[in-house]
């Protein structure tokens, strides 16, 4: 029976033309090529090159075959790509959780690029917007968002920091305007959270402010605030660099001081030093921060843009108030 030798000396052969161009490629001598081809073809029981002054060419069963060699070659050259991410720690599972909007925004792209970089490593993502418990091991990784982290045993690096303001739709503020100062937020319509996300410090700030009024909706999703502000159903707090991007939405405050957050990766302290766990986090730290300041720069470009360019007015509407600590 041949041997994967004997199939290295066969595509050698096709891809050199000679055994003499073959066994300087695999470098070995010519004679020991020329072994493997005839023992190759004694085991197979078919004649795979026709031998001349210029060369060996492919037989009709030699073309055929040779498209398996090439599989049987692909298959242990990953094979052995795979044995040595497997030694250095970098193949394996990756489980990652973090809320829908970060994982649409930044994290999906970001693990698109990992994976090219890091092909033998899985990532899964766990998109909720409840805090998995990292501690028991719901999840390897999680990617947080949060005014500070709590006291743990966790391990954490910070990502980015991130702005909230007052958003409604330009169809709401040709509507019912907006808020010239906190106190102008009892007469206008809200948008609250639920199941946790009632919690969020813009949320609480923003009810607050407008003296405990019931909203005129909840949703236990971020992505489905953001949606539901962008049909005019309302002003609800929103991620700076998610709303400012968006043309349908009208700016209602400035920062609010209260909702200040950073993005944070946090992982087990006894995980943070696993291969495949450092090299997400390395990568991902540097691919985060370039990725906010691309979303600044353009953000930038479309506030100069709009202020050049104001055709509607919406933006005079109201000055947009600042908001107090």
């Amino acid at each position: 029976m041949f041997d994967w030798n004997d199939l290295k000396a066969l595509l050698a052969v096709a891809r050199g033309g000679s055994t003499l161009a073959a066994a300087k490629a695999l470098g070995v001598n010519q004679t020991t090529v020329a072994r493997r081809i005839e023992g190759l073809e004694a085991a197979i029981g078919l004649k795979l090159f026709e031998r001349g002054q210029t060369g060996s060419r492919l037989t009709e069963a030699g073309q055929d075959l040779l498209v398996h060699a090439k599989g049987v070659e692909h298959a242990a050259r990953a094979f052995e790509t795979h044995a040595q991410a497997r030694q250095r720690g970098l193949a394996g599972a990756l489980r990652i959780t973090c809320i829908e909007l970060l994982a649409n925004l930044t994290l999906t792209p970001a693990i698109a690029e990992f994976r090219h970089r890091y092909p033998e490593v899985q990532v899964d993502l766990v998109i909720t917007d409840q805090q998995l418990d990292i501690e028991k091991g719901e999840a390897d990784i999680a990617i947080r968002s949060a005014t500070a982290l709590p006291a743990s045993n966790l391990v954490a690096r910070k990502l980015a920091d991130h702005s909230t303001c007052l958003y409604c739709s330009r169809g709401y503020a040709e509507r019912k305007g907006v808020p010239a100062d906190p106190s102008e937020l009892c007469d206008h319509d809200l948008i609250h959270g639920a199941s946790g996300l009632e919690l969020l410090p813009g949320l609480v700030w923003m009810f607050e402010q407008a003296g405990g009024k019931a909203p005129v909706t909840r949703s236990n999703s971020l992505t489905n605030m953001i949606q539901a502000v962008s049909v005019g159903m309302g002003i609800a707090p929103l991620p700076s660099i998610v709303a400012d991007v968006d043309p349908n939405l009208v700016r209602c405050s400035e920062p609010i001081a209260a909702a200040e957050a950073h993005s944070w990766i946090v992982t087990r302290r006894d995980l943070k030093d696993t291969p495949r766990v450092r090299a997400f986090i390395d990568f991902l730290v540097p691919w985060v921060q370039a990725d906010a300041r691309r979303r600044a720069a353009y953000i930038r470009t479309l506030k100069a843009r709009d202020a050049a360019n104001d055709a509607d007015g919406l933006t005079g509407l109201s000055p947009a108030f600042k908001s107090p600590a």
